[in-house]
C-alpha cells in the first residue's frame, strides 16, 4: 500500500536575534558586569532609504474551496476493520513475545512507526515488569551488552522510571572513560547517545556518554560500507536526536526508513501506514469542519 501524505508540512527555519545596541563591559571586584545602551539615532540614520528585499510570497493554496474538496477514503469502514485486524495481531505479538530485548525493540518500534498510542497499557505493563527485574537484579539478559543497556534506559526514562546513569559505569575504564572496545559497536552507540540525550542535571556519565558516542558515530559515517539502513538512523540522530523530535513527523520519516530494512515487520509496517493514513484523514477532516 503506498502511503500518501495528504497534507503538506511547510519547513521552517529559526534564527538567532542580536540586539542592535551595544553594551559596556567593566570588572567590579573582579565580577563581569556588561551595561547595554542604546543605540542613538542620528540624522544620516533616518535620511538614508532603507531598501526592503521582496519575499516573493506564493498565492496561498489553502483556499475555501480548495479545504471543502479534500476528500480522503480512509475514514471509511474497510479501513477501520483492517486495522482493528492488524491492531489485535500487534497486541498478540506483545503477549508472545518472552525475550526481554526483544520486547523494548517491539516499544521502541511501535514508537517511532507512530503506533505507540494504541498499545499504552501493554506498554506500561511491560516496562513495569522489566524495571521490577532490573531492581532485583534478575536482567542478565543485558549483561555486558551496550546496545541492550542503553535501549532499557531510554525507553524506561521516557516513560518515567528514575533509571541511574550508574548502569553505564561497568561500560567505562579506571579513568572515567568509555571502554575502546566499544569503538566497534555502532548500533550499541547509536543507542547510547539517544540516551544520553535523557539526562537530568548533574549526571557526568551521561555528557561523557554522549561527546563520546557522537565522536565515533561521526567516524563510522566516513566508512564506505556500512549499511544503508544503520547510516540513515545515524545521520538521523546526530542531526537531531529522537528525543528532540516532533513523534508524528518522525513516523513520517521512519515509516520510509523502516521499509528499507531487511528484518522488517510486515504486520507492523502495514497498520503504520494504514494508521498514518487514517489519522491523516481525520486532521484533514477536523480541517474542513473548522474552516466552515
Amino acid at each position: 500500500m503506498a502511503l500518501s501524505l495528504l497534507t503538506a508540512v511547510p519547513s521552517s527555519s529559526f534564527i538567532r536575534l542580536h540586539t542592535k545596541g551595544t553594551s559596556n563591559r567593566s570588572n567590579v571586584n573582579n565580577l563581569s558586569v556588561v551595561r547595554a545602551s542604546k543605540s542613538v539615532a542620528t540624522a544620516n540614520d533616518s535620511d538614508q532609504k532603507i531598501v526592503r528585499r521582496s519575499a516573493n510570497y506564493h498565492p496561498p493554496t489553502w483556499e475555501y474551496d480548495y479545504i471543502q474538496s479534500l476528500k480522503s477514503d480512509y475514514l471509511g469502514e474497510s479501513f477501520n476493520e483492517q486495522a482493528i485486524r492488524l491492531l489485535g495481531e500487534v497486541r498478540m505479538m506483545l503477549e508472545k513475545v518472552m525475550d526481554p530485548l526483544e520486547k523494548l525493540e517491539l516499544i521502541d518500534t511501535l514508537q517511532r512507526l507512530g503506533l505507540s498510542y494504541h498499545f499504552q497499557d501493554e506498554t506500561k505493563r511491560i516496562l513495569e515488569d522489566i524495571h521490577i527485574r532490573a531492581d532485583q537484579s534478575k536482567a542478565l539478559w543485558k549483561e555486558g551488552n551496550l546496545y541492550a543497556t542503553a535501549l532499557e534506559f531510554r525507553l524506561l526514562r521516557q516513560h518515567g522510571y528514575n533509571l541511574t546513569q550508574e548502569v553505564f559505569s561497568g561500560f567505562m575504564d579506571e579513568m572515567g572513560n568509555f571502554k575502546s572496545s566499544l569503538c566497534e559497536d555502532c548500533k550499541g552507540l547509536l543507542n547510547l547517545y539517544e540516551a544520553s540525550h535523557l539526562s537530568m542535571e548533574d549526571e557526568g556519565i551521561l555528557d561523557t556518554a554522549r561527546h563520546f558516542a557522537a565522536k565515533q558515530l561521526q567516524q563510522y559515517l566516513k566508512q564506505k560500507k556500512l549499511d544503508e539502513y544503520v547510516r540513515m538512523l545515524v545521520e538521523h540522530a546526530l542531526e537531531l536526536p529522537l528525543h528532540w523530535r516532533v513523534s508524528r513527523l518522525e513516523a513520517r520519516w521512519f515509516i520510509d526508513v523502516y521499509e528499507k530494512r531487511e528484518k522488517r515487520n510486515p504486520i507492523l509496517l502495514e497498520l503504520a501506514k494504514l494508521d498514518f493514513n487514517i489519522v491523516q484523514a481525520v486532521y484533514q477532516d477536523d480541517l474542513i469542519y473548522a474552516s466552515k
